[in-house]
Order: structure tokens, then sequence, then C-alpha cells
């Protein structure tokens, strides 16, 4: 399933317009990143938790030459899914 094809079954759900829908959809995601953006910690209590996470710096090679190239420190976005969420699945 792509973004369209999620916002459309969203929109569905919701019984409003895809346009309406698609609104709400990217208000959450802007939400979501002005948030992490901050450095603040998100938690969607029965869902999921969103965090920012250093990863520092590290040695990698290039798949397809084989050179070692040399991966710089960042910040990396990651989602951690509730128990309650996972329990859902099994």
């Amino acid at each position: 399933m792509n973004k369209s094809e999620f916002i459309r079954a969203y929109a569905d759900n919701l019984g409003v317009t895809i346009k309406e829908a698609e609104g709400n959809f990217n208000a959450f995601i802007d939400t979501l990143t002005a948030c992490l953006s901050r450095g603040e910690y998100v938690h969607i209590s029965g869902f999921a938790t969103f965090d920012l996470r250093d990863k520092s710096a590290r040695d990698g090679v290039n798949p397809l030459t084989g050179e070692k190239v040399e991966i710089k420190a960042c910040k990396a976005p990651v989602a951690k899914f509730s128990k309650a969420y996972k329990e859902k699945f099994n």
C-alpha cells in the first residue's frame, strides 16, 4: 500500500473526502516532524513512541565498488511500537 492508497482507505474509514483525509495525514506528519526537529519525544499511548537517536560516525563500504567510505554522524528518527499495538498482529 502506498501513500495515496493509504489516504484513500483513511478517507473511507473516516467518511470524509480524500482531500480532507490527505490534509489530516499531512498535518500529522508535519506536526510529528516539527516536534522531532525540536528534539521532543512523542508518545502516542497504545500506538508508538517517536524519538531522534544519535548515530555515531562509522566506516562503510560502497557495495558497487568495494571502496571504503566514512559515514558521518547523524540523527535518525526512530519509531517504537507499543506492546499493545504489536499484540494486535499475533
